[in-house]
């Protein structure tokens, strides 16, 4: 008699979303550091105990069964570490942590190992306990296009060469461009934000000019492709982020 041999695997992960499904069930999707971007389902997510443990950005040990390779599989969870818990009284970084975890969910592969950015979304997570939380959010997302395929070079202008005076970048190439190389088109570049060239500065401007830079390619690289918009956590990201620059 043969008998088959159930696949199964067991990582670390970040609760990246949470979709209802039937009576007392969910379908959880977590970005692991081995396995990637992964659905499985849970039971019980109506209890407070599991709903707890399922909040946004979470870090779980996770358990992962199915009876074969191309099923939704089931979850068995554990709670590691709750850094929602850490932002729920900050509307604008509880904002950033729910945009990074939906931009995440919705740009990467299925089953692709990503493991720069899952240690990247892990450090920008216990960067909202410093000031610079902001700063970490848009150079998450700067990794995160490189990681797709998408790289942005801001280390030169793309017309001159030169690395002095670099204060926008071109929406079509997503190159630095200086000062005097790109007067006459300023209307048509994207802000470069002093702390993307080393500047210590991080003003609320600042931070919105990174977000209108990441978010630019992130909507015309990725999301584009998918005829789908940025998701509605990182449009609401930037928003805030207008309000607080006025």
């Amino acid at each position: 008699m043969l008998y088959s041999i159930m696949p199964s695997w067991e990582d670390n992960g970040i609760i990246l979303s949470l979709r209802p499904h039937g009576e007392n069930g969910g379908v959880v999707t977590l970005l692991t550091k081995s396995h990637g971007r992964a659905a499985g389902y849970v039971y019980g997510v109506s209890s407070p105990r599991v709903r707890g443990m399922l909040e946004i950005g979470n870090i779980v040990s996770a358990r992962w069964q199915a009876k074969s390779e191309d099923q939704l599989g089931t979850y068995t969870l554990e709670l590691e570490t709750s850094h929602a818990a850490d932002v729920l009284d900050d509307p604008v970084k509880l904002t950033a942590l729910q945009s990074a975890c939906a931009v995440a969910d919705k740009t990467l592969p299925e089953h692709e190992s990503h493991p720069g950015v899952y240690e990247g979304l892990k450090a920008l997570m216990s960067a909202f306990s410093t000031p610079l939380w902001a700063a970490s959010y848009i150079y998450w997302e700067i990794g995160l296009l490189r990681e797709l395929g998408f790289g942005l070079d801001l280390t030169r202008c793309v017309a001159t060469g030169v690395a002095d005076n670099l204060i926008y970048v071109s929406p079509k190439s997503g190159c630095a461009v200086s000062g005097p190389a790109g007067e006459e088109y300023k209307d048509r570049l994207l802000h470069l934000p002093p702390f993307l060239r080393g500047e210590a500065r991080f003003e609320d401007e600042d931070i919105l000019n990174g977000l209108k830079l990441t978010g630019h390619f992130l909507l015309h690289r990725v999301f584009s492709q998918a005829n789908t918009n940025l998701p509605e956590p990182r449009l609401r990201l930037e928003e805030k982020y207008g309000k607080l620059a006025k």
